[in-house]
């Protein structure tokens, strides 16, 4: 992959950002941005101004290849690049960051074990440790045939509301979904010894065709999962499940440090603009205080921090107790009474999880501080050309560019940055073709969070794949493109009416993110 040269150090760099960024935003009078209750009337306009769609092409925009603001990582491009800390780190807070990636790689065992602080594995699981399903802090993959593992990659599974109870649950979100009663909330295809797994997915695929101007075809794989080898019984008639592959790591932080009056203010779900998009925030409750909150997290915005994303992940897909997930047994269900019998590796003496507090913490803050990479060849001309078309056709309305992030984030390093996500953090309407018809809280079956772009033209590089979409069923940035459907269908129906420069044009763009 070409590098950027910037010819300064990191302090260089970052001064550099911060003087430019500092520069722009003085020079705009006027208060928009109401919303924004975080800063002065002064910086709003400042922030209008530099987070404004761009007028001219013709270059890059001020500060565009520090996707992460002063924490991007400006590193050489290898199979680490999502591994990065955040640039802006300090001395303290870095040794927290690599404590953090310790606790991230590390494998636990079942229980009881003599390696004490590991054991609390399962019983029921996808995964050892957080980095198996996030390899190289990156995106997950379909498994590639039926002898290949899908550690990276598993099956949501639910029920419809049967019972007054649960739809009074899911009324005041109480609840986002209902587990199926015996298998739980996702598919384990893993148990400790002694202990049958849930069951495997297994993925089959149709090929379809699609034409594109100019005579090209395209040919994508339409996908079809189901599950055999049920280790305690059939499931649920009316069982719903939804795969999904793990997503990159990077930028978590940054997201969570957007304004929640951003991403509400993009919202439009009766399109009172009539342009055809209706992006819907996911309102989810806070587990600290019960209020509803915007959920950022997860295919289709299910978690509003890294925090309650980290817990669910610990607890679902490695079955370990912590601070946000108590319960140690994890995803077992009452219909698996031997599941709910094994031992577990709570030690009263280390706390009343088999993953206290720090190891949460110190966990979460690795996944916050997991840098964004520098931007390359933003001033390449076929870039510029992509960019003019990504705008042009309607990506970037929900694919949204940039933000500047709130002066009240929890976390110093993640406040005040001008970044560069390509996300509006809404659900849409990406039409049947991607629809899996499993609501969760406020998405339907077809609506999907829209998932942020900053890195995606790294994922070979780091994972040596191109496997892109909720379930990893594009091999290509163009088929990821041509799946798009619903809200989506005008801009994917401009890139097949294009030339095939043009399209070559925008999939350049889209390399360089």
């Amino acid at each position: 992959m070409p590098r950027l040269s910037l010819g300064l150090s990191l302090g260089g760099v970052l001064a550099a950002v911060c003087a430019s960024i500092a520069f722009a935003m003085s020079a705009v009078g006027g208060s928009p941005l109401p919303h924004r209750d975080d800063l002065t009337p002064e910086d709003r306009a400042r922030v209008a101004a530099v987070t404004a769609p761009p007028e001219d092409f013709r270059k890059p925009q001020p500060f565009e290849a520090m996707a992460g603001g002063a924490a991007t990582s400006t590193a050489s491009v290898t199979e680490n690049s999502f591994s990065h800390p955040s640039a802006n780190l300090k001395g303290e807070e870095r040794a927290d960051f690599f404590v953090g990636n310790g606790l991230f790689k590390k494998v636990w065992v079942s229980s009881p074990a003599s390696t004490q602080a590991s054991d609390g594995l399962g019983p029921l699981f996808n995964a050892r440790s957080c980095q198996r399903c996030h390899l190289k802090d990156g995106r997950g993959h379909p498994p590639a045939g039926p002898d290949d593992l899908a550690t990276s990659m598993f099956l949501r599974v639910s029920v419809p509301p049967r019972t007054e109870a649960d739809r009074q649950a899911l009324e005041t979100k109480a609840m986002l979904r209902i587990p199926e009663p015996t298998y739980g909330g996702q598919l384990q295809d893993f148990a400790v010894p002694g202990l049958p797994a849930e069951g495997r997915m297994v993925v089959t695929y149709e090929e379809v065709p699609v034409e594109l101007y100019g005579g090209e075809t395209v040919t994508l794989r339409k996908p079809t999962y189901s599950f055999v080898d049920l280790g305690y019984g059939p499931m649920a008639d009316d069982a719903m499940f939804s795969p999904r592959v793990a997503p990159p790591m990077i930028g978590m932080g940054l997201l969570e440090a957007i304004h929640p009056g951003d991403i509400l203010a993009n919202a439009d779900p009766d399109d009172i603009d009539g342009d055809g998009i209706t992006g819907k925030p996911s309102m989810v409750r806070d587990a600290n205080n019960g209020d509803l909150v915007v959920g950022r997290f997860g295919w289709k915005a299910s978690n509003p921090t890294v925090r309650a994303q980290s817990a669910g992940a610990f607890a679902g897909d490695i079955g370990i107790s912590n601070p946000g997930s108590p319960d140690p047994f994890g995803d077992c269900t009452d219909r698996q009474p031997a599941c709910r019998a094994m031992p577990t590796g709570v030690q009263e003496r280390l706390g009343d999880t088999e993953a206290p507090d720090p190891v949460l913490d110190l966990v979460v803050f690795y996944s916050k501080n997991l840098a964004v990479p520098v931007r390359r060849d933003v001033d390449d001309p076929q870039v510029l050309r992509g960019k003019e078309i990504f705008h042009a056709t309607g990506c970037a309305a929900c694919h949204r560019p940039s933000y500047v992030t709130s002066r009240d984030a929890a976390n110093p390093e993640h406040r005040f940055q001008l970044i560069w996500p390509y996300t509006d953090v809404l659900l849409h309407d990406m039409g049947e073709g991607l629809a899996d018809h499993r609501p969760v809280g406020d998405a339907t079956g077809t609506e999907w969070r829209t998932a942020p772009l900053w890195g995606i033209g790294l994922t070979e590089t780091v994972n040596g794949h191109t496997f892109f979409l909720h379930d990893g069923r594009a091999r290509s940035l163009l088929e990821a493109i041509l799946w798009h459907g619903g809200e989506a269908q005008a801009a994917r129906d401009a890139v097949v009416a294009m030339e095939a420069d043009r399209r070559a044009d925008l999939i350049r763009f889209l390399e360089s993110l």
